[in-house]
This record gives C-alpha cells, sequence and structure tokens, in this order.
C-alpha cells in the first residue's frame, strides 16, 4: 500500500469539522412542549400510555450531513501498478490436442428424443463440411424415419391409455349409478300386506 493510500488522500471529497451551531441540538425536527401536563381525567387504561404533545422546531433544516470540498491531493482511483512476467514464454500450441477421446454435453430441451452422434472436433471448415455431407447426408433420412416411427407408436400407445382410461371412467360412473339405485330400493318402505290372516 502507497503512502497516499494510508493517510487518506485517495478520496476525492474530505469532511468538514462540525459547526457550533450544528451542536447545540438545533436538528431536532420536534420537541416537547414545557407547559403540556398530563389531564387529571386521564385513564391510562381506557385512554393510554399519555404522550407530551410535541411542536415543530421552526429552526430545523433537515438532517443533518457534514460539508464536503474537493480533495486536493486526489489523483484518482488508483490502478495497481504491473510488471512483466519474467518466466512468461508464448506457446502457440498450448490449446492443440493431438488426440480428444472425450466429449460431454450440457443440455437442456423441452421434448425428448434427441439424437447425437458422428462428433468432429476440428479447425478446417472444408474439412468439416466434406466429412458432414459424406456422414450426415447418409444417415439423416433413415434417422428421421426412425424418429418418425418412434412418434408414431407413442403417438398410438397414448391414444390406446386414453380409451382405457376412459373406458375405466365409465365403468366406475355405471357401478355408482347401481349403487344408488339399489340404496334407493333400500330405503323406500315395504308395502303393508292387505292379506288377513284366517281365523
Amino acid at each position: 500500500m502507497l503512502k497516499n493510500q494510508k493517510t487518506g488522500m485517495i478520496g476525492p471529497r474530505l469532511m468538514t469539522p462540525m459547526t457550533p451551531s450544528q451542536r447545540t441540538g438545533i436538528s431536532r425536527n420536534s420537541f416537547l412542549t414545557q407547559k403540556t401536563k398530563k389531564p387529571e381525567d386521564w385513564d391510562d387504561e381506557m385512554d393510554g400510555e399519555w404522550e407530551p404533545r410535541q411542536i415543530d422546531n421552526p429552526e430545523y433544516k433537515g438532517e443533518w450531513k457534514p460539508a464536503q470540498i474537493d480533495n486536493p491531493d486526489y489523483k484518482g482511483p488508483w490502478i495497481h501498478p504491473e510488471i512483466d512476467n519474467p518466466d512468461y514464454s508464448p506457446d502457440p500450441n498450448m490449446g492443440k490436442y493431438d488426440d480428444i477421446s472425450i466429449i460431454g454435453l450440457d443440455l437442456w430441451q423441452v421434448k425428448s428424443g434427441t439424437i447425437f452422434d458422428n462428433f468432429l472436433v476440428g479447425d478446417d471448415p472444408a474439412e468439416a463440411k466434406k466429412i458432414g455431407d459424406e456422414l450426415w447426408k447418409n444417415t439423416s433420412k433413415a434417422e428421421r424415419a426412425m424418429k418418425d416411427k418412434q412418434d408414431e407408436e407413442e403417438r398410438k400407445q397414448m391414444e390406446e391409455e386414453e380409451k382405457s382410461k376412459k373406458a375405466d371412467e365409465e365403468d366406475e360412473e355405471e357401478d355408482e349409478d347401481l349403487d344408488k339405485e339399489d340404496s334407493e330400493k333400500e330405503d323406500e318402505p315395504a308395502e303393508e300386506s292387505t292379506e288377513h290372516d284366517e281365523l
């Protein structure tokens, strides 16, 4: 740390000392009136805790803040000096690898089913296009057909599940109706027999 940093000369503004008028307490917004007394008929339980009346301070000029003046010793924001690294030597092949055996993917997708294969890592766009035409064009149609087939199978499966679910719901409704009819029959009073036993 430099000497001027220890002395506080790096700030663009300096605070001035407090003036005598600022120490007199005039900075209060309000103060208690001396003539106010608690009324004799004041009931703390009914009226609550009594507080003396306050009046506005006519000499209040807002919250006091120390005045600031420009710092004549300020030379701008301090920047740490830098020196050359004597052990540094440039290496043009630092990021070049002869063999990359592993590739990691970190993906977020809304719908699953995306297929990844035939990765190529290189620095020649012409070579990448040539290899892409040889591999991707030959396999893209077959992969697309396979994906369409999978989607169709999933769609049929979802339709069958929906039909089965609907049929189960209808069966449950029929069972509930039958149970309701049975309970209504049980609640009906039995008809009195009009036949009398012979003496």
